[in-house]
């Protein structure tokens, strides 16, 4: 009877622990759903306040005079990183591009895409994150109509200084030439102020036809490198000045989706298509230029196309009044002048190559009428290095050893004999990320004026140089770099006394 009894608890107690299991079951998700609740509820209220907060800004700075919203975001922006990593394991953002991701980072890099020149991106939507004074722009009245154009106004303030071994000379300022743009040695320089109106064409799209322009105004040192003859050409050509003013780029863009994967037609003046340098600051992986860039065509005038063949293929055909030389110009440079290049990368997207012949005519010694034949080599060895290669062949007939009526003046230098004039460069950059906003880039490079055309001196040039470039926030790049030059055949530095110069030139670049 004990026996009965016992169990008979026990199942009592066996039915009442099931039965409180079972409530607490039935209890906890109404407990996990409003915990939840809860939760969504505290966001949903930090989400509005947030979105009340920023409509409150946006209201205030419509009532804020346009050199105050200038001032915030500059202020905003100094205290942005210029890259951002992407979140591990996250989605990444979408993007209407229809050609394969860019293969490099910019910020840090130049550019995110692969190395093509008188041509925006065919396959990308052409969208720019606002610098500090179209975010001003952005933010004030008008704004959304600015946005809905897709015009933009930008620049930037570029300086530098450098310390050399050479040294100006009595007749003579440029004791570092051959080196450029940095000309003159142990001082600082106003390089480039510089200020874009540019509307970008939608050239990821298939389906209308779409347009675009840049208009830049460039003051500062650099513009001796860029003016051509007859183009804002007397600052250097009868006064020698050090600083002034130039446009070296104002052409149109017209996009045409339908012809094979999409055309852009550019018409107007251009800087000269080949190169891994440029002479916008930003365009550059190093402060200094070298000797390759320093002394091929800078800026052409006409028709150029660039067409998309497919995903590996690119083509360019353009037709120009020649090279340096406006159109309206007389000199025996200014003639009819085709340019032909190709390019083509890599499935993979791990190497791209460049090349074509860029100056097409009857090769008659003028104006900087050098006829170029120039290719280039781009290989991405992984995300932390890569590494690309230029090499060029340029010639003039009829070459005269002093100036002329009809050529006054040929960067500075004339060749040391007359007739055939040819001349020949390859240059190395590699590349190494060493942080998320900078790199190292180390340059080889050797070039051969053969009878002194470009320089002025008939000589082979050696010069190596290594690099930094570090962006501390989103609108400001430093450039620190150590460089060493040589010439072989003749004394070619220190105002054509020393066949060697050490150089640590460094510069500063600031986005507004």
């Amino acid at each position: 009877m004990n026996k009965n009894k016992n169990l008979l608890v026990a199942i009592a107690l066996l039915l009442a622990l099931s039965s409180l299991h079972a409530q607490e079951a039935m209890s906890s998700p109404h407990r996990v759903t409003s915990k939840k609740k809860a939760k969504v509820s505290a966001e949903a209220r930090a989400k509005a306040k947030e979105d009340q907060a920023k409509a409150e800004a946006a209201a205030r700075k419509l009532r804020e005079p346009f050199w105050k919203r200038f001032d915030e975001a500059m202020l905003e922006q100094l205290g942005t990183a210029a890259y951002t990593p992407p979140t591990p394991g996250a989605t990444p953002a979408p993007t209407t591009r229809r050609i394969p991701p860019a293969p490099f980072d910019s910020p840090p890099y130049p550019n995110g895409d692969w190395q093509i020149g008188g041509s925006t991106i065919i396959g990308d939507p052409g969208e720019l994150s606002p610098y500090p004074l179209m975010q001003a722009i952005y933010d004030g009245p008008g704004g959304q109509a600015w946005k809905d154009s897709k015009i933009q106004l930008y620049g930037w303030v570029n300086f530098s200084g450098n310390i050399s071994t050479s040294h100006p000379s009595k007749t003579s300022e440029n004791g570092n030439f051959p080196m450029i743009y940095d000309l003159r040695p142990n001082r600082m320089e106003l390089n480039q102020i510089v200020l874009y109106i540019e509307r970008l064409p939608d050239e990821a799209q298939t389906d209308h036809v779409d347009w675009g322009f840049r208009f830049s105004a460039l003051y500062g040192l650099d513009y001796r490198f860029t003016f051509s003859r007859g183009w804002f050409s007397d600052q250097v050509l009868k006064h020698n000045s050090y600083y002034g003013f130039d446009t070296p780029m104002v052409y149109f863009d017209l996009y045409v989706p339908q012809v094979f994967q999409g055309m852009n037609i550019r018409i107007g003046r251009i800087i000269s298509e080949p190169d891994i340098e440029a002479q916008l600051a930003p365009n550059n992986l190093m402060a200094s230029h070298s000797l390759l860039y320093g002394f091929d065509p800078y800026c052409q005038e006409g028709i150029f196309t660039t067409t998309k063949i497919n995903e590996q293929w690119t083509i360019q055909a353009g037709i120009s009044d020649g090279t340096d030389v406006a159109i309206w110009q007389k000199d025996p440079g200014r003639q009819p002048t085709g340019t032909v290049m190709v390019q083509w990368t890599a499935p993979n997207q791990m190497d791209s190559i460049y090349v074509g012949d860029n100056v097409i005519n009857n090769g008659e010694w003028g104006y900087n009428n050098m006829q170029q034949v120039v290719g280039t080599w781009t290989h991405k060895f992984n995300d932390i290095v890569y590494s690309a290669t230029e090499a060029w062949y340029m010639w003039e007939h009829n070459a005269i050893d002093h100036p002329t009526n009809d050529v006054p003046f040929q960067s500075g230098s004339f060749p040391v004999r007359s007739g055939y004039a040819s001349e020949w460069a390859v240059v190395n950059y590699t590349m190494f990320r060493i942080a998320g906003s900078s790199f190292i880039s180390v340059r080889n490079e050797y070039m051969n004026d053969r009878v002194g055309a470009r320089t002025g001196f008939a000589t082979q040039y050696s010069e190596h140089a290594i690099g930094l470039t570090w962006w501390p926030d989103k609108i400001i790049t430093i450039r620190p770099e150590l460089r060493f030059d040589h010439s072989y055949a003749a004394a070619a530095y220190n105002n054509g006394r020393d066949s060697s110069q050490l150089a640590l030139v460094t510069d500063v670049i600031y986005h507004f």
